[in-house]
């Protein structure tokens, strides 16, 4: 993920700098093709309680499918979602899951290294000089 952003890990783990908010705070488990997802019941109860919190945000990465469907709603595919990324510029941009699973998803779609990273990491540096 840091290398999509282009950012240093001293950056990445700043509290002071970068919000790392996940679905749910519980690990799900594991099933037949990975990590289970997240329990239903987590986002609705505390996710918006902490985004609330979070003053000041300049940009928000909504990362893999259940983040995308719980704060787009059902729009399409991943794909879908990421490839419309410029209809939530420069606020938020939706993004695939940074887990090796999607190297195909990534060998498919050579417009997201081309054109969207680019960009990201030209927005993360104006925020995070």
């Amino acid at each position: 993920m840091r290398d999509w952003m282009g950012i240093s890990k001293d950056v990445f783990y700043d509290p002071e700098r970068v919000a790392i908010l996940p679905m749910g705070f519980c690990y799900p488990g594991t099933g037949k093709s990975g990590d289970l997802p997240p329990r239903p019941e987590c986002a609705p109860e505390w996710r918006e309680k902490l985004l609330a919190e979070l003053r000041g945000l300049k940009l928000t990465l909504v990362i893999g499918q259940y983040a995308q469907a719980y704060h787009f709603g059902k729009t399409g595919s991943v794909t879908d979602v990421v490839q419309a990324w410029q209809d939530r510029w420069p606020d938020v941009i939706p993004l695939p899951h940074p887990s090796p699973r999607n190297n195909l998803w990534l060998r498919r779609n050579p417009w997201f290294e081309e054109e969207l990273l680019p960009v990201l990491r030209d927005r993360i540096s104006e925020i995070l000089p």
